[in-house]
């Protein structure tokens, strides 16, 4: 989506040819509504969400259309943001002459109130406050991905997800081995590293590393890290497991388990790979994210989620709608004498400002692009968090700018054309 203002021409003074269109998406159900540019409006109604449901919906909007004759010259059919519920109709309606807004939840939550002075909520009433915001002109532009960007949008969503997995297998795995060999965990604070789940997985318990013995134990740990543990960690976790108070009733079970959070946290860092595999594949067929790749400290897989949330860089024509799609946009509350601190809204994409924080903290270390910029912020008084969502904002700004201008990053530029000048 990107920001757009739906001018006077959808106004209720009559002078507007605009038909406006709006849905209340549901899981099951729709509820459609439209109004006129003088006002004229019909009572919500309802349709079902699927193939048929959409049919009736677009036959009814087309009897209007050919009723109203020149009077209407355009359908904007605005959705409000709710989630892949609407994503079925969304890609009905693309392939219609129609064009494609939605609103903020925010907002439909706020305006509710002002139909009929009162906080009621209802399927009814709330496609007649959509309509209500695209008047007043605070409608965002729909920019659906295509071809591979849409791939790269399904592959970073399900790359989430499956991180968001693992991350919760981590954390049955942690608890489990704390309930019986809590010693494990002083010697291993890391339990992602292989060397520490391969040992899991062959010798969970305490009693098994005190009969696998000591120089058995440090010959395979050496094996198993490539040198990089051996003897003082063997050592350490054998003294561990030999006065480990770790819990011995019901011990079977939990082994069992642990076995099988291992297997499990297996296939899913194997589904990730994957994942990441065929992410850099299509981000290969994006023709501009050579441009993007060419900023130091940001990867492919970046790289590929933004292009993914954004869905074509190339539709945008401002800074100001990049940064609203992704709520780094900055707002405050002032009043009378009194100046508010600025804030970002977070009222966009929540993945694009979470990649972008990600690539704010490489880019801002030691040798980073961004390194001075930020140290900079740092000595103004800005604290590490504002500083770094700072340099996200930046961030995006030379994304954008390198995109519109099809050039790759030069670092240092401003200080090469410096030179170039003064020798000039």
């Amino acid at each position: 989506m990107k920001a757009n203002t739906i001018k006077p021409q959808i106004s209720r003074n009559g002078n507007g040819k605009t038909l406006i269109v709006t849905v209340d998406v549901g899981k099951v159900t729709n509820m459609g509504y439209y109004r006129y540019p003088d006002g004229e409006d019909t009572k919500p109604f309802e349709f079902f969400n699927d193939g048929r449901g959409f049919d009736r919906f677009w036959d009814r909007i087309c009897r209007e259309l050919e009723a109203a004759g020149d009077k209407i010259e355009e359908v904007v059919v605005g959705i409000e943001s709710t989630g892949p519920y609407a994503e079925p109709l969304v890609h009905y309606l693309r392939k219609r002459k129609v064009r494609l807004v939605q609103v903020n939840p925010m907002h439909t939550k706020r305006l509710k109130e002002l139909q009929g002075n009162s906080p009621n909520k209802t399927d009814r009433k709330d496609p007649k406050v959509i309509a209500d915001i695209i008047e007043l002109g605070h409608a965002l532009s729909l920019v659906i991905p295509e071809g591979c960007a849409a791939e790269l949008r399904r592959l970073t969503q399900a790359r989430e997800r499956a991180m968001g997995r693992l991350t919760a297998l981590f954390n049955q795995l942690y608890h489990l081995i704390f309930i019986i060999f809590p010693e494990f965990l002083q010697i291993f604070k890391n339990i992602k590293i292989k060397s520490a789940q391969h040992l899991l997985k062959y010798l969970t318990t305490p009693q098994s590393i005190v009969e696998y013995g000591l120089e058995a134990l440090a010959a395979t740990l050496k094996k198993i890290s490539r040198g990089k543990l051996g003897q003082g960690q063997a050592q350490a976790l054998y003294e561990g497991a030999e006065k480990s108070v770790g819990v011995q009733e019901g011990q079977e079970s939990i082994v069992e388990e642990i076995r099988h959070i291992l297997s499990l946290i297996e296939e899913s860092e194997q589904f990730i790979a994957e994942i990441e595999e065929k992410m850099s594949a299509y981000l290969k067929q994006i023709p501009y994210s050579g441009v993007i790749l060419s900023i130091k400290g940001i990867g492919e897989i970046t790289v590929a989620g933004l292009i993914g949330e954004v869905g074509d860089f190339r539709q945008f024509k401002t800074i100001g709608e990049m940064l609203k799609l992704a709520g780094l946009d900055l707002y405050e509350i002032s009043s009378g004498k009194q100046k508010g601190n600025r804030h970002i809204s977070k009222r966009g994409r929540p993945l694009i400002r979470k990649l972008l924080f990600f690539a704010a903290i490489n880019v801002v270390r030691k040798g980073g692009i961004l390194h001075q910029t930020y140290q900079d912020y740092l000595s103004r008084g800005m604290v590490k968090m504002k500083a770094l969502i700072a340099i996200a904002r930046k961030l995006l700004g030379i994304i954008f700018a390198l995109v519109r201008d099809q050039k790759e990053y030069i670092e240092g530029y401003k200080e090469i054309k410096t030179v170039v000048e003064e020798a000039a």
